[in-house]
């Protein structure tokens, strides 16, 4: 797999039957290594282990309905009242971050309402926070810290 621009994380990797499967700490269960599926899990140990997020407060590849469809977030962060408060869009390092990108993002923040949203490849990195009042966001260099 690629090298991403995040901080290098403990991930496990295994070979079965051809097929290569990383372990996801937050479904405690092995998935099929794709280049999304390795970018998720960078993200999900930099969530945790640089910006201390709990994992209790993490949610991984849930489903949500918009407009009678439905869709699947990548991963959602929760805040200590149980609200969205996180959403991130992760995509495979070869597939370009682009408007229709910050476009999914936003749709699926129509429903779910969170204060930042996170875009990412694995290489690129966008993050923003809402601002509801003038319907816009806000570029931001990072995500914030964990706080309770």
């Amino acid at each position: 797999m690629v090298v991403l621009n995040l901080p290098k994380a403990e991930l496990s990797v295994k070979s079965k039957e051809n097929k290569q499967f990383i372990f996801d700490i937050i479904r405690k269960k092995n998935m099929v290594l794709t280049p999304e599926e390795w970018v998720r899990q960078h993200v999900v140990h930099y969530l945790i282990n640089h910006l201390n997020y709990p994992k209790s407060i993490i949610a991984v590849e849930k489903q949500l309905t918009i407009n009678t469809l439905k869709k699947r977030f990548d991963i959602l962060v929760f805040n200590t009242k149980g609200n969205p408060e996180i959403i991130i869009e992760c995509k495979a390092p070869k597939v370009k971050i682009t408007q229709d990108t910050f476009d999914q993002i936003a749709r699926y923040n129509l429903n779910l309402n969170a204060k930042y949203l996170m875009v990412t490849n694995g290489l690129n990195h966008y993050f923003c926070q809402m601002d509801s009042e003038n319907e816009k966001y806000v570029f931001l260099e990072t995500l914030p810290n964990y706080s309770r």
